[in-house]
């Protein structure tokens, strides 16, 4: 009989596996939610009310700064302010739960497992360090703005010698999966993030995933 660390040995080698942070791997809508709503408050946009939070979960990113009132030539300041604010606070938050429980198959699983995000790096280390699993990552990509992402996974598919196809990446917001797209990466869309699971499956990802145990299947 076989244990389950020879299936997992036996198992087929993936190239690259990259996921997005925030929502993600870690809980920071609440915490985001507040920033922001102070944020709000200070330069005049539309405040979010919790109740409200189900609705918006169905907007891109464009309809969603619309509907905020916010400036697009403002977003990377405002980004960059909760950011720092965040960082005081971001080893306090959660891991999602159940990926904690995955994520040691998946790098065995993978050749290079890493993290793009539009978080700061100084934030996903501490995140990761305060919950124990920084090893588990071979490298974090940080853009500092919410596009881009597709310049950066056409950027780590040259760094790492592989086609576009090679590479998995997991995210939780429509922006993500349009990046993959764009990058010709295969999308896995996760359902317990930002974006609500009608919305990521209107952009057709490769894979859409409920709960963190089904990326096993995946990878």
């Amino acid at each position: 009989m076989r244990s389950d660390r020879d299936s997992e040995r036996n198992h087929p080698l993936n190239r690259c596996l990259v996921f997005d942070f925030d929502g993600t791997l870690a809980d920071t809508l609440g915490e985001g939610l507040n920033i922001y709503n102070d944020l709000a408050r200070e330069n005049g946009y539309t405040v979010i009310d919790p109740e409200d939070v189900e609705n918006l979960r169905n907007l891109d990113t464009k309809r969603l700064l619309k509907h905020l009132g916010i400036p697009k030539r403002k977003v990377a300041f405002h980004l960059a302010t909760a950011m720092r604010r965040l960082r005081g606070r971001i080893g306090k938050l959660s891991l999602i739960k159940g990926v904690r429980e995955v994520l040691p198959a998946l790098r065995e699983r993978s050749e290079h497992m890493g993290i793009l995000s539009s978080n700061v790096t100084e934030n996903i280390e501490a995140f990761l360090n305060a919950h124990g699993i920084r090893e588990e990552f071979t490298f974090i990509s940080s853009i500092r703005k919410l596009s881009g992402k597709a310049r950066h996974l056409r950027a780590i598919a040259r760094t790492f010698s592989l086609n576009p196809r090679e590479i998995l990446y997991v995210g939780d917001e429509i922006r993500d999966l349009r990046a993959a797209r764009k990058a010709r990466v295969k999308a896995v869309a996760v359902t317990w993030g930002f974006n609500s699971r009608e919305s990521l499956a209107r952009e057709g990802p490769s894979f859409l995933v409920e709960h963190p145990r089904e990326l096993l299947d995946v990878v």
